[in-house]
């Protein structure tokens, strides 16, 4: 179906020839019809089909028909990042180029001089604001921005911004928003069970449009490597021996590894640029346009700019890790093969992440093809994303909990459960009794006078008492038991008498805490024990008393005045 046959304005039919738009799009043509009929509805496709076009000629041509002579925010378009509201609002210049219809476009990161023109903007009625969450909720608690007039509400991205924390930020917004007449528009690339909660509460009788869901385009060529991660820098020299032609974009999970990337091609001479959040906003609108316009050509970028981002030209995707989410696969490999194009996907599977490559290959119904490692590069492992131990969300997999076992402690005695689990199935000898006393009484028979059986001292029984007295039970074997008498030394002169048999001890028991040091010591020359002459030793000084200062006032902290006399 071709643009003449929508019966738009002729001034929007000027832009689409200027900009050589002639035939729809499978997605154009479900979704333009029903927008123009009024209808509330919730639009599911791949990346890459037009969704932006199919929403933005239809709100263009009723704005045209409507007017707004109030100068009031007629359209309200909330897109998840920066990037993605840049793009929407270069979109629209190109189809507004000959409407008198203005548009705005808010987001964070810039200066208090583009806080200054957002809100200029939209309080002198810019008909169009294309807005983040984030900046928009500052606008209407700082700026006193109006969106009681607002007829048309576009969510693009929903599953992103969801995924992004932005629920109560949209709920915020809508509240803002007149509940009667308001014709609600959500757009997504994907249909999960949040995103339809979401279109209950916002959505009236919507008209639901599904074209080919998580699904990639058939035009990129998908492949894998399975590797170690140590493998992956020696992956990207072999891919990239020399600089490219085509535009290329290379994913990564963390921004950190988005800088190292980035250094070393830009080490192997190859014309690269990082894409993270860190950077500011200036920063990143450069990147952006030297990618563009052919100045870069591969950019390393974490997931900020794999939604929504149409740049002519990319011709390989290259993923250096697996994401997280399969849903992110799609976009980010939808960067390429648009308009009709044709493109490559390569990715990068780690060891660790063969879980999450297989739930991929399970979301787009298909097995992508494993490419044999390059022999400068080694021998990878095998894809056997059944046999992991860890499952792809990094948690064990549930089932039996796995306690840790113990090696027995001395004198516990050993049990079965405390044994290592190599030694769970020996057999361990009973420790030898030497005592015919012992023996005699685990065998039941009565003990003879004179001998006690000996007392295995358990952890947490009875204790005696500190008096040193036995309990009564055990009182009358006790006293047959003769203890031998230790004689005292005598002493000579400097050291007490050792009573506890062993000559030369140094630490007492009646000095020592129960930690083993001696915290109270003896002064010397206290108590029985005299104290040792100390040869060569200077008198003490005696202390010397301080100056008595005249009382007075201090006047600038150097005059005293004393008192009279």
């Amino acid at each position: 179906m071709k643009f003449s046959e929508t019966g738009f304005n002729h001034d929007i039919m000027r832009g689409l020839e200027a900009m050589n738009f002639v035939e729809m799009t499978p997605v154009q043509e479900e979704t333009i019809p029903v927008i123009l009929e009024g209808r509330d509805l919730i639009g599911c496709a791949q990346t890459g089909t037009g969704k932006t076009a199919a929403y933005t000629l239809p709100l263009l041509n009723r704005l045209v028909e409507e007017g707004n002579p109030d100068n009031y925010i007629k359209t309200l378009i909330v897109v998840p990042t920066r990037e993605l509201a840049q793009q929407i609002d270069q979109q629209f210049e190109g189809f507004a180029y000959f409407l008198p219809v203005s548009h705005t476009v808010v987001y964070g990161g810039g200066d208090g001089r583009g806080w200054d023109i957002q809100k200029q903007g939209m309080v002198m009625g810019a008909e169009i604001v294309i807005a983040t969450p984030g900046r928009l909720i500052a606008h209407l608690q700082n700026s006193g921005i109006d969106l009681s007039h607002v007829k048309y509400l576009v969510l693009d991205e929903a599953d992103r911004m969801l995924d992004m924390g932005f629920f109560d930020d949209i709920m915020t917004i809508v509240k803002q928003l007149p509940q009667e007449e308001r014709q609600t528009l959500m757009f997504s690339a994907t249909l999960p069970p949040k995103i339809r909660q979401l279109a209950r509460q916002i959505l009236k009788n919507p008209a639901e449009i599904n074209i080919a869901v998580s699904k990639p385009n058939e035009a990129i060529e998908q492949s894998a490597y399975i590797c170690r991660e140590d493998q992956k820098m020696k992956l990207i020299e072999e891919i990239f021996p020399q600089p490219e032609g085509s535009r290329t974009i290379i994913f990564s999970s963390s921004k950190q590894k988005v800088k190292n990337l980035a250094f070393t091609l830009k080490r192997m001479q190859l014309n690269a640029a990082a894409m993270h959040s860190d950077l500011e906003q200036a920063q990143r609108e450069e990147v952006m346009l030297d990618f563009r316009n052919g100045k870069i050509n591969i950019l390393v970028a974490t997931d900020v700019v794999s939604r929504g981002i149409d740049i002519d030209g990319i011709g390989l995707i290259l993923n250096y890790d697996v994401p997280r989410d399969p849903e992110d696969y799609i976009h980010r490999i939808g960067r390429t093969a648009r308009a009709d194009a044709t493109g490559a996907a390569i990715t990068f599977v780690g060891n660790a992440e063969q879980g999450k490559f297989h739930r991929i290959e399970q979301l787009i119904e298909r097995e992508i093809p494993k490419i044999v490692l390059p022999e400068s590069v080694g021998q990878g492992p095998e894809y056997q994303p059944d046999l992991q131990r860890r499952s792809s969300d990094g948690r064990r997999p549930q089932g039996k909990k796995h306690h840790k076992r113990y090696a027995p402690r001395e004198g516990r005695g050993h049990s079965e459960k405390g044994l290592h689990a190599e030694n769970r199935d020996l057999k361990l000898p009973k420790p030898h009794i030497e005592d015919g006393a012992n023996q005699v009484a685990q065998a039941g028979q009565p003990v003879p006078s004179g001998e006690a059986p000996r007392r295995r001292r358990k952890r947490g029984g009875r204790k005696h008492h500190r008096s040193g007295n036995p309990p009564q039970g055990e009182q009358k074997s006790m006293e047959s038991v003769s203890t031998p008498r230790i004689e005292a030394k005598p002493s000579d002169g400097n050291r007490r008498p050792d009573v506890s048999g062993r000559e030369g001890n140094a630490n007492r028991s009646g000095n020592r805490n129960r930690h083993g040091g001696n915290r109270h010591r003896r002064p010397a020359g206290s108590g029985n024990r005299p104290a040792k002459p100390v040869e060569n030793q200077a008198p003490p000084t005696p202390a010397k008393k301080p100056e008595s200062k005249p009382a007075g006032k201090k006047l600038f902290g150097f005059l005293r005045f004393g008192r009279k006399k």
